[in-house]
């Protein structure tokens, strides 16, 4: 077996490792909503939004079309060289989800692999490598900048427009009936979103995998994405859908805005229609921003609702800092494994990835969110404070 082809191997293990991430770490998108006004358990909104994922996935290609083709300028590159571009880049994505993860912290899983891939490619080939205008099919800004700082907007929007008809059309009904219809609704939304999700990030991998076997020389960027490929994307965004990604759940569930059943409802179709109009046209747009803008919506569209900003903020920092952070760690890991060399470097890199994974594993179950606590009132913080013990009977308090 050549070098190259452990490469390949490698890179393909790692993207389907960063599939799983991109489920966990985005379940929240679809799922918060629903567990935090109870229209679903936990349990049964992951295995729901898993299944969705799967399916999803297959309905359309246009987006990992524009991952393969639309970002990067590889036509020239060497087949090794191209490979560990793809593998370091990955690692970035990987790290930064992992890390936001740690923190609660519902940044995009797509700019993090969007940012990784960019910084390998500009340490690697220099600004040339990246095409940053292109047409309508292609660049940097038009596909990935312009979307990103338009889609939490018009989340926004589209939710607290809903949010406002559908309080202006329900204020006078009794509202215990409501809230149990807008429950069952949400439940139909909750699914939408999923279907979106799938269709829309589970495509990002398999544009990334398509990359390297193109790179590899297996295919060529005329071919069609094959079936494994789409087969192995869904079962890992899927699987990762199903590990519930509590953490992130918690945060947009509880920490940005106290939602009610209509307000879910109003949030999760309008991220819905935004994501699935956006892979329609090949945008490989942040669903979690998309999700993130409507939950803000909702807030800002019902009266009296409040919204907390610092939450917001610390969010929108993220958002900030995730593809330059994500770029300095793909191009760190791009340099480390050219310092080393060949098949090599990519195993250094390759049991870094490992050793840093799992560290911040192991500092997660320090403070754990799971079933039992994601729907704990908010405190300002990610895990609940711990309850005080009762005063002994006749005890001064």
């Amino acid at each position: 077996m050549s070098a190259e082809l452990i490469v390949l191997l490698i890179v393909i293990v790692t993207a389907l490792a960063f599939d799983f991430t991109n489920g966990f770490h985005d379940t929240a998108n679809a799922m918060a909503t629903s567990i935090a006004t109870g229209a679903l358990s936990p349990r049964v909104a992951v295995a729901m939004s898993a299944v969705l994922n799967l399916v999803g996935a297959f309905l359309s290609v246009e987006v990992a079309k524009t991952v393969s083709g639309g970002l990067l300028k590889i036509s020239d590159v060497h087949h090794m060289e191209l490979l560990h571009i793809v593998f370091a880049g990955l690692a970035g994505g990987i790290l930064w989800n992992l890390f936001t993860w740690l923190f609660g912290i519902p940044s995009s899983s797509s700019h993090a692999l969007f940012g990784g891939l960019i910084g390998a490619a500009v340490a690697a080939l220099g600004t040339g490598g990246v095409i940053w205008t292109g047409n309508e099919k292609t660049g940097l800004i038009s596909k990935i900048i312009v979307p990103a700082l338009l889609a939490p907007f018009v989340a926004a929007l589209v939710a607290a427009l809903g949010t406002y008809a559908i309080h202006r059309l329900t204020h006078r009904s009794e509202q215990t009936k409501v809230k149990s219809g807008f429950r069952w609704g949400q439940i139909g939304s909750a699914g939408l979103v999923s279907l979106a999700h799938g269709t829309n990030d589970a495509q990002k991998t398999m544009g990334v995998i398509f990359m390297a076997l193109v790179a590899h020389g297996t295919f060529t960027n005329n071919d069609d994405i094959p079936l494994w490929v789409k087969l192995c994307c869904a079962l890992a965004i899927a699987a990762g859908t199903y590990l519930g990604g509590w953490r992130i759940i918690r945060t947009l569930g509880k920490g940005l805005v106290e939602i009610d059943p209509p307000q879910g409802f109003a949030a999760e179709s309008s991220s819905a229609v935004i994501i699935l109009t956006s892979a329609q046209f090949g945008l490989p747009l942040s669903t979690t921003q998309t999700a993130t803008g409507s939950i803000l919506g909702t807030g800002l569209g019902k009266p009296g609702a409040e919204v907390r900003w610092g939450v917001l903020g610390r969010m929108s920092v993220a958002w900030l800092f995730t593809l330059p952070l994500a770029g300095l760690v793909g191009a760190a890991c791009w340099w480390i494994a050219d310092l080393i060399g060949g098949l090599g470097g990519v195993l250094v890199d390759f049991a870094l990835l490992i050793a840093l994974s799992a560290y911040m594993y192991l500092r997660s179950r320090r403070n754990p969110i799971d079933t039992s606590n994601v729907n704990d009132e908010w405190d300002g913080g990610l895990t609940p404070a711990p309850e005080r013990p009762a005063p002994a009977v006749g005890a001064s308090v």
